[in-house]
């Protein structure tokens, strides 16, 4: 008998997770970032197709290594953001994510954290290829890349403190 407690997921999640929206590679990608570890199992890949003249974000598609909630994030999140501007689509929040997916259990908020905070890479690479950065974008690390980086380096400490490396494809060995 199991003593795991199956997670209270949403119907909403539960659908994005069997038929997630705009999941796969882009080939014509404007830009593309990578948020998590696939240490911890969830990681999420977003790719942007932007019209450079608007700043607008076209197409946007995902792939992940994770879990229901880790693909239904990036699912809601691709869908969200297509047709916004690269300045709205910046504003949107972890919570605003786990809001649209009927509500994510706790432990689980940092899906929709690894989603935007892989959106926001994006929006900060485009710019930074570029060389440029509009007035609205902040020098600074966002909260949402600050939370993305610690629990990656978090990951990695674990990782080093318990000898074991991570291996392309997230296998691990020790």
């Amino acid at each position: 008998m199991s003593t795991r407690i199956p997670l209270p997921y949403s119907p909403k999640v539960l659908e994005l997770f069997r038929n997630p929206k705009n999941a796969g590679p882009m080939e014509e990608a404007t830009v593309k970032a990578i948020a998590g570890s696939p240490a911890c199992g969830d990681m999420i890949t977003l790719y942007l197709k932007i019209d450079e003249e608007k700043e607008t974000i076209v197409r946007a598609s995902f792939e992940s290594y994770g879990c229901a909630a880790n693909i239904a994030a990036a699912s809601i999140l691709t869908e969200k953001i297509k047709g916004k501007s690269l300045k709205e689509a910046w504003e949107i929040t972890w919570q605003e994510i786990s809001d649209e997916l009927g509500g994510l259990p706790v432990i689980k908020y940092h899906c929709s954290i690894l989603a935007v905070g892989a959106l926001k890479r994006a929006i900060r690479k485009y710019y930074d290829d570029r060389g440029t950065r509009p007035e609205w974008l902040p020098e600074k690390p966002s909260r949402e890349e600050l939370q993305v980086l610690e629990e990656e380096k978090m990951i990695e400490y674990m990782y080093k403190k318990f000898g074991l490396q991570v291996q392309s494809g997230g296998k691990q060995s020790g």
